[in-house]
């Protein structure tokens, strides 16, 4: 339950708000689109009923054997990651309730802590879990980086990056057991004066013994006489746990609300960024399917005349198949109307189309439709030119919302013209006919 007094923060809302309407914008793709975005979807649910319910991540990184999962036991307060000496056992990013952190952002029933290990950062064969961790830091709150020494180059490049995602970061060394005081001191010196001294506080650079070493203690009884015993002494993670606690206490919730902002807000751009990559490979391949059918119809229609209205008719088509591939919906007046201003702003550049149709029209009458062997390729290329250029210039209008922009058709057209590779759209065109006139049943009679 959330309390009156949370209701009326404003951040938190506008956060909440964020993720509600970046849902909202995925159930709108087209199913295609949902398809390709369903991880996405199911992402910004959990991230959704995080928030709602102020759940705390804090994602534990660090490469294997630094004692990541001895870190979060330790934390815990009982054995809930097993601790592998060889290392490398974390296969998947998994999490625990922190029950014994003594937090939740105030105002939320339901808020609790949670630990979140990731795969080593240097495990064999790990691109997927290298993706998996990135996707922990994305929806983390704060982030431990267990490291057991001076940092190597490998934990180094992955630090930089993980400060780079505007998280609250603390460095863990979690094996101080095993060095001398002086050694601890050089260690610290080297860390926060030199190696990240741009990159972490110095108070966010904390010395832990996350698995302490068995301690061999001498022990005497009441005669005298003495024995040894090996003892493992209990975690030492108080310096991390009071860090850690501050800053929840001090930003818990701004934390947790500027997370899941900035989390819509990139999954907002995802979906936008998606969308237009899959409308544009669909629109393109659209444009040329027609281009290539608008080149069969009117090379192999032999009715002079009636090549060219099919041709036309096309067109058309193509204009209303695309406006439906951009959410949009056109009539066929209206495409036929934007089909006649591209090819009028087109103008003198598209006027071979238009001779190579008037001849290639002149002659099937002169042949009595004969002549449509002779014609096909050139008048057909030609026509599947022209729809290539309508196509391209159509989807750029609707692109923009149905609208040339500040440009206007003749500028657009122009630049679609001027970046076009003419020849090869002809000879690839000129390919498909070929390969239409092999399988039309008519083809042998004309020769």
């Amino acid at each position: 339950m959330i309390e009156p007094t949370l209701l009326q923060d404003d951040h938190y809302q506008q956060a909440i708000q964020s993720l509600t309407q970046t849902l909202e914008k995925l159930r709108n793709c087209s199913a295609e689109e949902r398809g390709v975005l369903q991880g996405d979807l199911r992402q910004l649910q959990e991230m959704s009923n995080k928030l709602t319910s102020g759940r705390v991540e804090i994602v534990v990184f660090g490469e294997i054997s630094t004692g990541k999962s001895a870190l979060i036991n330790a934390l815990v307060g009982r054995q809930v990651a097993a601790v592998d000496v060889q290392g490398g056992w974390t296969k998947e990013i998994w999490k625990v309730d922190w029950e014994g952190s003594g937090y939740c952002i105030p105002g939320l029933a339901d808020s609790q802590v949670v630990l979140v290990d990731t795969p080593g950062l240097n495990e064999v064969g790990g691109a997927t879990r290298a993706d998996m961790a990135r996707d922990a830091a994305e929806r983390a709150d704060l982030i431990l980086f267990a490291t057991d020494s001076d940092l190597n180059e490998t934990e180094f490049s992955a630090l930089l990056t993980l400060a780079g995602v505007s998280k609250p970061l603390i460095v863990v060394l979690t094996k101080k057991d095993l060095y001398s005081l002086e050694q601890r001191d050089r260690l610290l010196e080297v860390l926060r004066d030199d190696r990240l001294a741009n990159v972490i506080s110095e108070d966010d650079i904390i010395m832990t013994a996350a698995d302490p070493r068995d301690v061999e203690y001498i022990i005497e009884d009441a005669k005298g006489k003495t024995r040894s015993e090996w003892r493992k002494p209990e975690p030492d993670v108080d310096d991390l746990k009071a860090r850690i606690i501050e800053l929840l206490e001090h930003d818990g919730l701004a934390l947790v609300t500027i997370n899941a902002a900035m989390y819509a807000a990139d999954k907002s751009d995802r979906i936008a960024s998606l969308r237009v990559q899959l409308r544009e490979k669909k629109a393109s391949q659209t444009i040329w399917t027609y281009a290539v059918v608008k080149a069969a119809v009117v090379a192999l229609n032999p009715i002079g005349g009636v090549d060219t209205l099919g041709g036309t008719a096309v067109d058309a088509t193509m204009v209303c198949t695309l406006a439906h591939i951009y959410g949009l919906q056109m009539s066929w007046t209206h495409a036929r109307k934007l089909v006649a201003s591209i090819l009028k702003a087109a103008g003198w550049v598209l006027l071979a189309e238009v001779s190579t149709n008037v001849a290639a029209m002149t002659f099937k009458w002169l042949t009595l439709g004969y002549g449509t062997i002779v014609t096909a390729v050139p008048q057909g290329a030609a026509a599947g030119y022209g729809s290539y250029i309508v196509g391209q210039a159509a989807k750029y209008y609707l692109e923009h919302g149905s609208s040339w922009g500040s440009e206007g058709p003749k500028q657009v057209v122009r630049r679609i013209l001027d970046e076009t590779d003419k020849q090869s759209v002809l000879d690839r065109l000129k390919d498909e006919i070929r390969t239409k006139l092999l399988s039309n049943r008519h083809a042998d009679n004309g020769e």
